[in-house]
């Protein structure tokens, strides 16, 4: 390899670290910050499993609930829901048919429970929600 043509490589290889910092300097600047409300993908009622529209309909009416954590203050702390003070979002169990335990399947609500119209299912103990739509 002749120096004209090495040369040339090391101008490639500069120009294309420039670009990368260049784009990696842009991705991390228009991050979504955590107090930004942060779209949800949607799952009607009708599509969640019959144990999650049972206890839909118990949340409506204000109980009674299957299990005594059902109601407690849902804390966000994986902020994957939009960020709201303390006490804003409240739990509920679904139950897991063949779990001998309570499960993963949670409603959390928003707001007053029994009439915000704020729902979010998570079949995977909060690791991701899907908005409850009508």
């Amino acid at each position: 390899m002749n120096a004209l043509n090495r040369r040339k490589m090391i101008l490639n290889f500069k120009s294309l670290r420039n670009i990368f910092f260049f784009l990696a300097a842009i991705l991390f600047s228009v991050g979504v910050s955590a107090t930004e409300d942060v779209a949800l993908a949607a799952v009607p009622v009708s599509a969640l499993p019959i144990q999650a529209q049972q206890v839909l309909v118990q949340i409506r009416r204000g109980g009674p609930f299957a299990y005594a954590k059902d109601g407690v203050v849902f804390g966000n702390y994986e902020q994957i829901l939009p960020r709201k003070k303390r006490g804003y979002y409240h739990e509920y169990t679904v139950e897991t048919p063949g779990s001998r335990n309570r499960g993963g399947r949670r409603i959390v609500a928003g707001g007053i429970p029994s009439t915000s119209g704020e729902y979010y299912y998570t079949e995977n103990h909060y690791a991701s929600f899907r908005r409850i739509t009508e």
